[in-house]
């Protein structure tokens, strides 16, 4: 029997839009939810709203995240795991800053690695647990001038895909989810000529929900989600 009894969630890269839709869904699945993030200050309401814990972490820091961890064993280690981080600089190639390219690297693919490992590393033993990666358009089409960004989403992906060849025999439930495309926010909003053409994260978060519960015989390792207009 598959065992999909999941009890506590950590999102890395906590914030507002897919991230914050992504704790109300597993809070509403029944899961107690830890949020993460360099900025906890501004996860107060949201912490509110479904009775998260908040943790202070740059998970491009190797050792926040270690201290991280620690801190969640103290009441039992998370079971399900979602890196939702990123950082993007733009820019024509010849222009671009090594360091802040550096950091988009960190930020969207050696963070990633910290978390999994970490989080990998309470789940082998126990032979359960699920760790999900975000990933994006640029996981899979790297776009002009948006070199670092198709860098460190491909790097992200090949991480993902890994894993889930590697942990996946082990009961440990790996998922990579492509978003090809915007993501409706209040600061993006939906053209009114233009209907469901940005991604609802509610929509986005359910997805998560989905895999996180999908019947062991029948698991996928990555998912593409896009509008019904988005072009591919």
């Amino acid at each position: 029997m598959t065992d999909t009894n999941y009890r506590k969630a950590l999102i890395v890269g906590a914030g507002a839009g897919l991230s914050a839709a992504l704790a109300r869904a597993f809070a509403k699945d029944g899961l107690a939810v830890a949020l993460a993030a360099r900025h906890p200050d501004k996860l107060g309401a949201l912490a509110a709203e479904t009775g998260a814990q908040v943790f202070a972490c740059d998970a491009a820091r190797r050792a926040d995240v270690e201290r991280l961890f620690a801190d969640l064993d103290q009441q039992g280690a998370p079971d399900v795991v979602a890196y939702n981080a990123s950082y993007r600089v733009r820019g024509p190639f010849i222009e671009l800053d090594a360091d802040e390219v550096e950091r988009s690297l960190r930020v969207s693919a050696l963070a990633g690695f910290f978390v999994a490992q970490a989080a990998a590393r309470r789940m082998v033993p126990r032979r359960h647990g699920a760790i999900f990666f975000t990933g994006a358009s640029a996981s899979q089409k790297g776009y002009a001038q948006s070199a670092p960004f198709a860098m460190g989403k491909f790097a992200l992906r090949g991480l993902a895909q890994s894993l889930a060849r590697e942990l996946s025999p082990q009961g440990i439930r790996i998922a990579h989810v492509v978003v090809d495309g915007g993501i409706r926010s209040e600061r993006r909003p939906e053209p009114p000529d233009k209907p469901d053409s940005l991604l609802d994260p509610d929509a986005i978060a359910a997805a998560y929900v989905h895999l996180l519960r999908q019947p062991r015989s029948a698991w996928t390792w990555e998912m593409e989600l896009r509008p019904w207009v988005e072009k591919f």
